[in-house]
């Protein structure tokens, strides 16, 4: 029996921490760690004692793309056209896009490659880390494919169209300093796992309420055309806020200038 694709704790602070766990193959995508990504990304979704996320790879990468022995075959077993009811993503896409609907936030911590749908997995995370020599690629022009694991929801709220582009139509490889500099990543860290940890903590740390919402709002409205719908949003999350317990505590906390005492979401 293959060994689990990924690895999961959650520490008594609330954070969890995501393992891609297949170090030997620089964490490829095959159809076990497909599956293993969706059903992480379902689990953290649905346990309310998560405040926050860490994903990040076992071994010297983050995710080095499709296993190439997939390519040019059968493919993933089953038509990119297909979708499960109620979903508007296909499997591959899931792994990408999946992290949205985490109330959570999702750091990912960027090593070593970082290519193809790695890339598109981290790009579906709220906020990333990555080494200054890390090596993040949109890489499927090198396959004579499009990048097609939810790409087209999570880049352009980081890049202009033009620096997409050129990233796309060439597929060259970025240092994560450059990346940093492009906007695809938050951060340069020595240490990436070390940097997401921390910030977790910092914000689990805060109301998880407060969080989920500031989240919700992001989501929703970030590069939406409708900015009555978006002011409408912000004012029912923060009416959803005011004199809920969660938000009195954050109150008492600083006036007291102790660490604040929150409650789970239920």
């Amino acid at each position: 029996m293959d060994k689990s694709r990924i690895l999961t704790t959650v520490d008594e602070a609330g954070v969890a921490v995501l393992t891609l766990n297949r170090a030997e193959k620089h964490n490829a995508l095959d159809d076990a760690m497909f599956d293993a990504l969706v059903d992480a990304a379902a689990t953290m979704a649905s346990d309310n004692a998560v405040r926050a996320v860490v994903i990040h790879g076992d071994g010297k990468s983050f995710c080095s793309g499709l296993d190439v022995s997939a390519l040019g075959g059968a493919g993933l077993g089953s038509s990119l056209l297909d979708r499960e009811d109620g979903q508007v993503a296909n499997r591959p896409q899931r792994v990408a896009v999946d992290w949205a609907r985490v109330p959570a936030p999702v750091i990912a911590a960027i090593t070593g490659n970082c290519f193809g749908g790695g890339l598109q997995i981290a790009l579906g995370a709220d906020i990333r880390y990555a080494a200054p020599d890390a090596r993040l690629s949109i890489m499927e022009i090198k396959w004579g494919l499009v990048p097609d694991m939810g790409i087209t929801a999570t880049l352009p709220r980081l890049v202009p169209l033009d620096v997409a582009k050129e990233l796309t139509f060439t597929g060259r490889i970025l240092s994560g300093t450059e990346a940093h500099r492009l906007g695809l990543v938050t951060g340069v860290s020595d240490d990436p796992l070390d940097a997401a940890l921390t910030l977790a903590h910092e914000i689990a740390a805060k109301s998880p309420h407060a969080v989920r919402a500031a989240k919700q709002l992001y989501e929703r409205t970030w590069t939406g055309n409708d900015p009555a719908a978006a002011l409408l949003l912000e004012s029912e999350l923060q009416v959803g806020l005011m004199g809920s317990p969660n938000q009195l505590e954050a109150v008492a906390a600083g006036m007291a200038r102790r660490p604040a005492r929150f409650v789970d979401p239920d």
